[in-house]
């Protein structure tokens, strides 16, 4: 009988994160249709708490490796890990969700187990012949649904494209499985974590909605005047308010370097569409932008888009947008944090 293997690293005495539980959840699935076993394994410093959080999903084994020296993330630890778990189960697919830490090592995985490796996966499916995966190629223009019949297939699923599993918490069995960390290996320490506060982040993978500010917040407006101040104020008050993730356009950001004015907190990293990221939130609001295809590939998996432009001629009134406001940026969003403010006041 086949095996499906979800691999998850958790944090000392955590739940699973988001991106796992998703993972899990298209696991399941998969094993279910495919009438294959499903196992779970588990990397961590500690274990037991994520253990106890998934044990209702009906895996039949339950399996993980556990240190401090796994508690970091490198490449020469996890890569053991992976394996020691992956050597226990011998499973046919293995899934992975698709965090910057088990992206660096599924292709690593793959040659040690003799099978082969995909990421960037957005979706899932079974099918007679064998699961099916789906993910884009060329800056995410062209579709491709793929099969392989090698084994074992080791697959990094993206976050957002399957619905969490959820279940009853209860107390877990673990089965652990020694894994040795090469003295190479140890040579690599995380010595801290550097992060923005809160107040200062902008970008939020798991915020519920995407806000995207274009070049027009910082061009002439009605009166002649550029107000970039005023842009600026406007946008920071919004995302702190709603704590909302932050999304640009390629022009918004290339104006630092041409010298003109800029939103202080926009960076590369915010940008989005063909050049940039393609984000995954239930809803997104551009604002300022005019919607042609290079930024709206950005918003393919984006549930449902709203716009905001004076043009009722813009690219997003062309089917992008499932619904336009033409109307003032500045206007609509000085009555949005209004409104909102009033709201928070009550």
């Amino acid at each position: 009988m086949d095996t499906v293997l979800i691999l998850m690293h958790v944090e000392k005495d955590a739940a699973p994160a988001k991106s796992a539980l998703e993972a899990l959840g298209a696991a399941k699935d998969i094993a279910e249709a495919s009438e294959a076993q499903l196992a779970i394994g588990l990397v961590g410093e500690s274990l037991q708490a994520a253990a106890n959080h998934i044990v209702g999903c009906g895996a039949s084994r339950l399996v993980g490796v556990m240190g401090a020296e796994f508690g970091q993330s490198r490449y020469g630890s996890d890569i053991v890990a992976a394996e020691a778990v992956c050597r226990a189960v011998n499973p046919t697919i293995v899934i992975v969700p698709a965090t910057s830490r088990w992206n660096r090592v599924v292709a690593g995985l793959a040659h040690r187990l003799g099978g082969r490796a995909d990421t960037h996966v957005t979706e899932l499916a079974a099918a007679k012949s064998g699961p099916t995966i789906t993910r884009w190629y060329y800056r995410q223009r062209m579709e491709a649904v793929l099969q392989r019949t090698q084994r074992p297939w080791v697959i990094a699923l993206e976050t957002g494209c399957h619905a969490s599993w959820n279940g009853d918490v209860g107390t877990a069995k673990i089965e652990l499985v020694a894994a040795v960390v090469p003295e190479a290996a140890k040579r690599t320490t995380v010595t801290g974590v550097k992060a923005p506060v809160s107040g200062q982040q902008t970008i939020r993978p798991d915020a519920e909605l995407l806000f995207v500010a274009g070049a027009g917040w910082t061009k002439k407006q009605s009166d002649g005047q550029a107000h970039v101040p005023e842009a600026d104020s406007l946008i920071r008050g919004f995302l702190q308010v709603t704590n909302a993730s932050l999304g640009s356009s390629k022009s918004l950001v290339d104006l630092r370097k041409d010298g003109q004015a800029v939103l202080t907190f926009m960076t590369h990293l915010n940008q989005i569409g063909q050049t940039g990221s393609s984000p995954r939130h239930l809803k997104g609001l551009s604002t300022c932008c005019h919607g042609e295809e290079p930024h709206a590939v950005g918003w393919r998996f984006i549930s449902e888009r709203r716009a905001v432009n004076l043009n009722p001629n813009c690219g997003w009134a062309s089917g992008k947008a499932d619904v336009l406001y033409v109307a003032d940026a500045f206007e609509v969003m000085r009555k949005v944090n209004a409104l909102l403010a009033a709201k928070q006041a009550q």
